[in-house]
């Protein structure tokens, strides 16, 4: 199978001094760093996924400004492919599907942030699409959630949301485990 790395929304709002800071933001971007490494390591292809938002009234990932750049730990190099999106799925209104077809790609190793929105969103959309994916389960963040009054700690977010994932969406691992076998 060939496979590529999207890396989804790793970017500054979602660190500390952000306008949306997650939950273990920071040591889910070294664990991405870590898996992106990996592929450059093996000239293997990378997608990096930048989140823009347009909806009125927006108060983060905003368009030129800091928060919305991409984090320094998983800068793309010159020649690695970024996509600019949107909406919460990395497939809506992008060239990432066309751009997967058109090299051939059909399995995804997924890292990346929000757990609960855009990682979910665009693991579901690549299993409707056809892709296997792997999901790097330490390599995504989220925040806490609140729903009728009961806070949702970050942690419990992100367990719910890679065990429903896991179901049939996707193979959810952790970096030590992906590293451990050969793409």
């Amino acid at each position: 199978m060939k496979t590529a790395l999207v890396l989804i929304d790793i970017q500054n709002d979602y660190f500390p001094n952000g306008k949306m800071e997650l939950k273990g933001g920071i040591e889910a971007a070294l664990a991405a760093r870590r898996v992106l490494t990996h592929f450059r390591d093996r000239k293997l292809p990378i997608v990096h996924i930048q989140h823009v938002s347009v909806q009125p009234g927006a108060t983060f990932l905003r368009p030129d400004t800091e928060g919305a750049e991409i984090h320094e730990s998983v800068s793309p190099l010159p020649d690695e492919t970024v996509f600019l999106k949107n909406y919460p799925n990395a497939f809506r209104d992008t060239p990432l599907l066309a751009h997967l077809k058109k090299t051939d790609l059909n399995k995804l190793v997924i890292c990346g942030m929000m757990t609960h929105m855009c990682v979910d969103s665009t693991v579901r959309a690549a299993f409707d699409y056809g892709f296997r994916s792997v999901l790097i389960g330490d390599a995504c963040a989220t925040r806490d959630l609140s729903y009728n009054d009961v806070k949702i700690p970050a942690e419990y977010v992100h367990a719910a949301f890679m065990a429903a994932l896991s179901a049939v969406f996707a193979h959810v691992t952790t970096v030590e485990e992906f590293q451990s076998r050969s793409v």
